[in-house]
């Protein structure tokens, strides 16, 4: 008699940045997908960080610049280690110990539409810097081009307001 056929977790991609609101977004996905203290959780949860690359924090105009990229460089993997460290730290926290880490270099918007596909994953979560129209007209807004261009259910996941 042939064992019946184990069905595959689905895959949840969580985007990470240095904001409160990532933050919040991961622990308000970790609160309600994944159960603490259960060993089988529905989903495989892989932490996506996108590395700015240097010459895009720094730009290359003006003398010195190949002298200083190298240290934006150091200083970008600095905050990518610090970045998904806290983040592996907090599901640890939450009792969740199976995550995949993946730290790429490039803008936010492709690296976490990019790591749907590749992942083959079923959500996308994202948290939501709040901008509005016009800050998200100048700054373009990651949730929001996710939402147009992920091949995946996304999940914005916005903080409360707090009330006065």
């Amino acid at each position: 008699m042939a064992s019946p056929a184990v069905a595959e977790k689905q895959v949840m991609v969580v985007g990470m940045d240095d904001s409160e609101h990532s933050t919040y977004a991961l622990e308000w996905t970790l609160d309600h997908f994944f159960t603490p203290f259960a060993s089988n959780h529905p989903f495989k949860l892989v932490l996506v960080h996108a590395k700015p690359t240097p010459s895009s924090v720094v730009g290359l105009a003006g003398p010195g610049a190949p002298e200083v990229l190298p240290m934006v460089e150091a200083d970008l993997k600095k905050m990518a280690t610090r970045i998904i460290g806290a983040a592996r730290e907090f599901c640890l926290s939450k009792s969740v110990h199976d995550v995949i880490v993946d730290v790429v270099e490039g803008d936010a918007r492709n690296v976490l539409c990019e790591a749907v596909e590749k992942h083959h994953a079923s959500i996308l979560v994202v948290g939501s810097h709040g901008y509005g129209p016009i800050k998200r007209a100048v700054l373009g807004s990651v949730s929001d081009y996710c939402a147009h261009h992920a091949h995946c259910t996304v999940m914005i996941v916005k903080r409360p307001k707090i009330k006065h």
